[in-house]
Protein backbone atom coordinates (compact mmCIF):
# COMPACT_ATOMS: atom_id res chain seq x y z
CA UNK A 1 0.00 0.00 0.00
CA UNK A 2 1.43 3.65 -1.39
CA UNK A 3 1.98 5.77 1.39
CA UNK A 4 0.96 9.25 0.36
CA UNK A 5 1.30 12.83 1.60
CA UNK A 6 -0.69 15.18 -0.16
CA UNK A 7 0.68 19.54 1.01
CA UNK A 8 -1.99 21.66 -0.09
CA UNK A 9 -3.79 24.35 1.47
CA UNK A 10 -6.64 23.84 -0.36
CA UNK A 11 -8.68 22.12 1.69
CA UNK A 12 -11.30 20.80 -0.04
CA UNK A 13 -9.30 19.59 -2.92
CA UNK A 14 -7.32 17.92 0.15
CA UNK A 15 -10.60 16.04 0.93
CA UNK A 16 -11.47 14.73 -2.62
CA UNK A 17 -8.04 13.77 -3.61
CA UNK A 18 -7.74 11.65 -0.28
CA UNK A 19 -11.08 9.88 -1.01
CA UNK A 20 -9.77 8.91 -4.49
CA UNK A 21 -6.36 7.73 -3.17
CA UNK A 22 -7.65 6.04 -0.92
CA UNK A 23 -10.43 4.11 -3.18
CA UNK A 24 -7.61 3.05 -5.07
CA UNK A 25 -5.99 1.29 -1.99
CA UNK A 26 -3.31 4.05 -0.97
CA UNK A 27 -3.33 5.65 2.45
CA UNK A 28 -3.14 9.26 2.72
CA UNK A 29 -2.68 12.21 5.15
CA UNK A 30 -3.05 15.62 4.55
CA UNK A 31 -0.90 18.60 5.62
CA UNK A 32 -1.95 22.41 4.89
CA UNK A 33 0.85 24.39 5.35
CA UNK A 34 4.96 23.84 4.14
CA UNK A 35 6.41 24.13 7.74
CA UNK A 36 3.84 21.24 8.68
CA UNK A 37 4.17 19.47 5.48
CA UNK A 38 7.98 19.46 5.43
CA UNK A 39 7.83 17.82 8.76
CA UNK A 40 6.05 15.03 8.17
CA UNK A 41 7.50 14.37 4.43
CA UNK A 42 11.04 13.97 6.55
CA UNK A 43 9.54 12.01 8.83
CA UNK A 44 10.28 8.50 7.08
CA UNK A 45 6.69 7.80 6.90
CA UNK A 46 5.63 8.37 3.73
CA UNK A 47 6.10 6.53 -0.16
CA UNK A 48 5.74 9.86 -1.84
CA UNK A 49 4.41 13.44 -1.49
CA UNK A 50 1.92 15.43 -3.55
CA UNK A 51 2.86 19.15 -3.16
CA UNK A 52 1.40 22.15 -4.36
CA UNK A 53 3.54 24.94 -5.28
CA UNK A 54 1.51 27.84 -3.37
CA UNK A 55 1.87 27.54 0.64
CA UNK A 56 1.70 29.15 3.70
CA UNK A 57 4.64 29.22 5.55
CA UNK A 58 7.19 27.53 3.48
CA UNK A 59 6.19 27.63 -0.48
CA UNK A 60 6.44 24.10 -2.26
CA UNK A 61 9.57 25.29 -3.82
CA UNK A 62 11.00 25.85 -0.73
CA UNK A 63 9.90 22.28 1.08
CA UNK A 64 11.27 20.41 -2.13
CA UNK A 65 14.59 22.28 -1.62
CA UNK A 66 14.67 21.19 1.56
CA UNK A 67 13.55 17.87 1.37
CA UNK A 68 15.98 17.25 -1.60
CA UNK A 69 19.13 17.44 0.76
CA UNK A 70 17.95 15.18 3.32
CA UNK A 71 15.34 12.65 1.63
CA UNK A 72 14.62 10.56 -1.48
CA UNK A 73 11.24 11.04 -0.85
CA UNK A 74 8.55 10.85 -4.70
CA UNK A 75 7.64 13.92 -5.48
CA UNK A 76 4.58 15.08 -7.59
CA UNK A 77 4.40 18.89 -8.01
CA UNK A 78 1.29 20.74 -8.57
CA UNK A 79 1.54 23.94 -10.31
CA UNK A 80 -1.12 26.45 -11.81
CA UNK A 81 -2.01 25.65 -15.70
CA UNK A 82 0.57 27.65 -17.95
CA UNK A 83 3.04 28.40 -15.24
CA UNK A 84 5.96 26.25 -17.13
CA UNK A 85 8.28 28.34 -14.83
CA UNK A 86 7.46 26.74 -11.95
CA UNK A 87 7.41 23.31 -13.14
CA UNK A 88 10.67 23.69 -14.61
CA UNK A 89 12.08 25.03 -11.55
CA UNK A 90 10.46 22.18 -9.76
CA UNK A 91 12.08 19.65 -11.78
CA UNK A 92 15.27 21.18 -11.46
CA UNK A 93 15.11 21.05 -7.52
CA UNK A 94 14.11 17.24 -8.08
CA UNK A 95 10.70 16.35 -8.44
CA UNK A 96 10.25 13.37 -10.00
CA UNK A 97 6.74 14.77 -11.79
CA UNK A 98 4.36 17.37 -11.75
CA UNK A 99 0.57 17.87 -12.75
CA UNK A 100 -0.98 21.04 -13.60
CA UNK A 101 -4.25 22.69 -11.88
CA UNK A 102 -6.90 21.62 -12.59
CA UNK A 103 -6.52 17.74 -13.38
CA UNK A 104 -8.88 14.42 -12.99
CA UNK A 105 -8.47 12.32 -10.15
CA UNK A 106 -7.95 9.48 -12.83
CA UNK A 107 -4.48 11.00 -14.17
CA UNK A 108 -3.54 12.32 -10.98
CA UNK A 109 -3.63 8.39 -9.46
CA UNK A 110 -2.19 7.14 -12.87
CA UNK A 111 0.87 9.48 -12.07
CA UNK A 112 1.24 8.42 -8.51
CA UNK A 113 0.88 4.66 -9.68
CA UNK A 114 3.99 5.40 -12.01
CA UNK A 115 5.68 6.85 -9.30
CA UNK A 116 5.23 4.28 -6.96
CA UNK A 117 6.21 1.35 -9.50
CA UNK A 118 9.32 3.90 -9.81
CA UNK A 119 10.37 3.93 -6.16
CA UNK A 120 9.41 0.22 -5.67
CA UNK A 121 10.26 -1.68 -9.16
CA UNK A 122 10.37 -4.85 -8.33
CA UNK A 123 7.84 -4.96 -4.91
CA UNK A 124 5.50 -8.05 -5.31
CA UNK A 125 7.27 -8.98 -8.84
CA UNK A 126 5.98 -6.28 -10.73
CA UNK A 127 8.51 -6.26 -13.52
CA UNK A 128 9.94 -9.77 -14.75
CA UNK A 129 13.38 -9.36 -14.61
CA UNK A 130 15.94 -9.87 -11.69
CA UNK A 131 17.64 -6.08 -10.77
CA UNK A 132 20.71 -6.02 -12.06
CA UNK A 133 24.59 -4.57 -11.70
CA UNK A 134 25.27 -2.53 -14.39
CA UNK A 135 29.19 -1.29 -14.79
CA UNK A 136 30.26 1.13 -17.38
CA UNK A 137 33.42 3.26 -17.41
CA UNK A 138 33.58 4.74 -13.69
CA UNK A 139 29.85 4.43 -12.26
CA UNK A 140 28.28 0.82 -11.06
CA UNK A 141 24.45 1.16 -11.10
CA UNK A 142 23.11 -1.32 -8.31
CA UNK A 143 19.24 -1.84 -9.19
CA UNK A 144 18.63 -4.37 -6.39
CA UNK A 145 19.74 -1.84 -3.81
CA UNK A 146 18.84 1.57 -5.86
CA UNK A 147 22.20 2.76 -5.63
CA UNK A 148 24.55 4.67 -8.05
CA UNK A 149 28.57 4.94 -7.40
CA UNK A 150 30.96 6.84 -9.47
CA UNK A 151 34.49 5.68 -8.43
CA UNK A 152 33.21 4.50 -5.22
CA UNK A 153 31.62 7.60 -4.38
CA UNK A 154 27.62 7.68 -3.90
CA UNK A 155 25.86 9.49 -5.90
CA UNK A 156 22.21 10.85 -4.86
CA UNK A 157 19.85 10.02 -7.79
CA UNK A 158 15.61 10.68 -7.62
CA UNK A 159 13.94 7.90 -8.62
CA UNK A 160 13.22 9.50 -12.43
CA UNK A 161 17.29 10.11 -12.65
CA UNK A 162 17.71 6.59 -11.79
CA UNK A 163 15.44 5.15 -14.07
CA UNK A 164 17.20 7.70 -16.96
CA UNK A 165 20.68 6.34 -16.14
CA UNK A 166 19.62 2.51 -15.76
CA UNK A 167 18.17 2.79 -19.22
CA UNK A 168 21.33 4.72 -20.87
CA UNK A 169 23.95 2.16 -19.36
CA UNK A 170 21.60 -0.34 -20.79
CA UNK A 171 21.19 1.46 -24.12
CA UNK A 172 25.21 3.06 -24.29
CA UNK A 173 26.62 3.61 -27.05
CA UNK A 174 22.91 4.06 -28.92
CA UNK A 175 20.39 6.82 -29.19
CA UNK A 176 17.64 7.08 -27.31
CA UNK A 177 14.57 8.55 -28.17
CA UNK A 178 12.56 11.07 -26.07
CA UNK A 179 9.73 8.94 -27.11
CA UNK A 180 11.39 5.84 -25.75
CA UNK A 181 12.78 7.49 -22.67
CA UNK A 182 8.98 9.10 -21.74
CA UNK A 183 7.32 5.59 -21.70
CA UNK A 184 10.34 3.68 -19.93
CA UNK A 185 10.83 5.76 -17.21
CA UNK A 186 7.56 7.98 -16.99
CA UNK A 187 5.37 5.98 -18.05
CA UNK A 188 3.69 7.77 -20.11
CA UNK A 189 3.28 8.94 -24.04
CA UNK A 190 6.23 11.78 -24.87
CA UNK A 191 4.45 15.00 -26.10
CA UNK A 192 6.94 17.87 -27.83
CA UNK A 193 5.77 20.19 -25.46
CA UNK A 194 6.55 18.46 -22.39
CA UNK A 195 10.16 19.55 -21.46
CA UNK A 196 10.49 16.71 -18.18
CA UNK A 197 12.63 14.48 -19.44
CA UNK A 198 14.84 17.38 -20.51
CA UNK A 199 15.35 19.09 -17.64
CA UNK A 200 15.65 15.05 -15.93
CA UNK A 201 18.58 14.32 -18.40
CA UNK A 202 20.18 18.23 -17.54
CA UNK A 203 19.88 17.18 -13.73
CA UNK A 204 21.70 13.73 -14.29
CA UNK A 205 24.33 15.21 -16.28
CA UNK A 206 25.14 17.83 -13.70
CA UNK A 207 25.48 15.07 -10.51
CA UNK A 208 27.76 12.83 -12.75
CA UNK A 209 30.00 15.03 -14.59
CA UNK A 210 32.03 13.86 -17.69
CA UNK A 211 33.53 10.94 -18.26
CA UNK A 212 37.30 9.92 -16.64
CA UNK A 213 38.69 11.33 -20.18
CA UNK A 214 36.72 14.50 -20.12
CA UNK A 215 33.76 12.94 -22.73
CA UNK A 216 30.58 14.14 -21.97
CA UNK A 217 28.48 11.44 -20.78
CA UNK A 218 24.81 12.04 -22.06
CA UNK A 219 24.60 14.03 -25.04
CA UNK A 220 21.88 15.25 -26.69
CA UNK A 221 20.80 14.14 -30.41
CA UNK A 222 19.05 17.09 -31.78
CA UNK A 223 15.54 16.67 -32.18
CA UNK A 224 15.80 13.12 -31.54
CA UNK A 225 16.80 11.94 -27.82
CA UNK A 226 19.88 11.74 -26.16
CA UNK A 227 23.25 8.85 -26.46
CA UNK A 228 25.05 7.61 -23.19
CA UNK A 229 29.19 7.81 -24.50
CA UNK A 230 31.77 4.87 -23.82
CA UNK A 231 35.09 6.48 -22.51
CA UNK A 232 37.58 7.06 -25.70
CA UNK A 233 40.31 4.43 -23.83
CA UNK A 234 37.78 2.13 -23.18
CA UNK A 235 36.31 1.92 -27.29
CA UNK A 236 40.37 1.49 -28.13
CA UNK A 237 40.47 -0.90 -25.95
CA UNK A 238 38.01 -2.89 -27.16
CA UNK A 239 38.28 -2.33 -30.62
Amino acid sequence: MLRVLMIDDDRELCQLVSVCLVREGMNVQVAHDGRSGLSLAISGQFDLAILDVMLPKLTGLQVLKQLRSTSNIGILMLTARGEEADRIMGLEYGADDYLSKPFSAGELAARIRALGRRLKPWADGEIGRVPERLEVDDLILDEGSRTCRRNGEIIDLTSVEFGLLSLFLRCSGRTVHRKELSKQVLDRDWSPFDRSIDVHVSNLRRKLGSLPDGTERIRGIRNIGYIYAHAVAAQSIAG
